[in-house]
């Protein structure tokens, strides 16, 4: 995929070759995963393509120093690498990041007949999404079903849907009284015409899969905006794309271990890269952060490498995992929501997140680690704090850090509208954030 630029350029040159490049990757990997499942499968095919080994849980592993490896469960995903002379009490290095993004997801009983012969979908509100950006967008409806054999097929619809508008003329106040949307009955998007008894929206997912509709049962089915990424503005340096809430993190954090693997660095610790699932809404799941992945596959590792629980907890004490998700940005219309000290600005390098109350797992050992690394890296780095009178968001990093006991930190990028359909941060900082996170497996 190629990300679209608009016609005006003006000082291009103030923007590194290195992170157009690696925004126009986001963009390729952004557009091949509308949904949590597409992005952990595209994940494992890029770790495949550079050399990989696909594991099955339900299978023996062969796990060896030396060894690339990848492993999927349902939207999440793990790629770690063993180094040559790996043991028993080998330390880990984590680079973690999530898959979902706010949004809608598809309910049971999906087709609906809307007033005026409107086909509509019923779906229901994933996370905290702001509703009035789904508006007025080209959906498509994307995801897994899961025929009555057992077998799962990824699919997706392309173009199909849309929440529409209501028209000013139907409400005169609403630039003066604010958009007020009831999440039941103003989010439910049309998709066709016609008569009640011709509409089946499963219909169109099963023939994505090459199936019969009859044969669908079960799926877990999201709608995603399909306006491709797009860098813009002055010197094309702002970058726009649905989505980037996390797989700007999900890109960053492969494209630093697919990296440091082709360069054939070395190591001394195991480097793992881990996205999950339904960090949106809690990641308390078998895929989320909150469940037993991450763990189970650290523990499968330092089993293959002879380690008692000892070693392991050895293992573990001397680790370092690097949550990453987005922040804010500070916004030029409401800088009063922001910490009056600390402005992250777009362009200005990754943020190191902070929080009095844990909300992010930062402590002054991995803050210092950190900014180790941003120093290695030449990338420039900032801080992120919350204003005291605005609720701090949280990510997977205290949960984590809670469940396995390795020290953690968290980061990200500074973008504005966060939990929008489409999020804007600078060409830059995504490339700032990876190279980041390049000097941390390498520590």
């Amino acid at each position: 995929m190629t990300v679209q630029t608009s016609p005006a350029q003006t000082a291009a040159s103030a923007v590194p070759e290195e992170a157009r490049l690696h925004a126009e990757d986001l963009g390729a990997l952004v557009a091949a995963s509308p949904s949590s499942f597409h992005a952990a499968a595209e994940v494992a095919r890029r770790a495949q393509a550079a050399g990989f080994t696909l594991l099955a849980e339900d299978a023996a592993w062969g796990v060896t120093p030396g060894g690339r490896y990848a492993v999927v469960r349902d939207g999440s995903v793990i790629v770690f690498t063993v180094p040559d002379a790996a043991g028993p009490t080998t330390r880990f290095t984590i680079v973690g990041a999530h898959t979902d993004t706010t949004g809608f997801k598809l309910k049971p009983k999906p087709t609906t007949h809307g007033a005026g012969g409107w086909w509509q979908a019923g779906v229901e509100v994933y996370g905290g999404p702001l509703l009035n950006s789904w508006l007025d967008r080209e959906l498509e409806l994307a995801g897994r079903i899961v025929t009555h054999d057992g077998t799962e097929h990824l699919v997706r619809t392309g173009p199909m849907l849309r929440i529409p508008q209501l028209a000013i003329h139907l409400d005169r106040g609403v630039n003066d009284k604010g958009l007020a949307l009831d999440k039941q009955r103003h989010t439910q998007p049309v998709w066709g015409l016609g008569d009640a008894e011709s509409a089946d929206i499963l219909a169109a997912l099963a023939a994505d899969a090459g199936v019969d509709p009859a044969a669908i049962g079960g799926y877990d089915i999201v709608l995603a905006d399909t306006q491709p990424a797009r860098a813009f503005g002055a010197g094309q340096a702002l970058f726009a794309s649905a989505r980037l809430d996390n797989l700007l993190s999900t890109h960053a954090g492969l494209t630093a271990i697919l990296g440091r693997s082709a360069s054939g660095a070395g190591s001394t610790s195991v480097e793992v890269f881990a996205a999950f699932d339904h960090e949106e809404i809690g990641s308390a799941s078998r895929s989320g952060a909150a469940g037993p992945f991450l763990e189970e596959v650290l523990v499968r590792i330092s089993t293959a490498l002879g380690a008692t629980a000892e070693e392991r907890a050895r293992a573990f004490s001397a680790s370092l995992h690097v949550s990453s998700d987005v922040g804010h940005a500070v916004h030029p219309n409401y800088a009063e929501r922001h910490d009056p000290a600390n402005h992250p600005v777009a362009g200005g390098g990754p943020i190191l997140k902070i929080n009095a109350n844990q909300r992010y797992a930062t402590d002054a050992h991995g803050a210092a680690a950190w900014n180790a690394a941003c120093r290695d890296a030449g990338v420039p780095t900032q801080e992120f704090v919350s204003n005291n009178v605005m609720p701090c968001g949280s990510t997977i990093g205290p949960i984590s850090a809670t469940r396995l006991g390795i020290r953690t930190v968290d980061v990200g990028v500074p973008i504005l509208s966060m939990h929008s359909a489409r999020e804007l941060t600078a060409v830059v900082d995504p490339w700032y954030l990876s190279r980041a996170m390049t000097a941390v497996l390498g520590r």
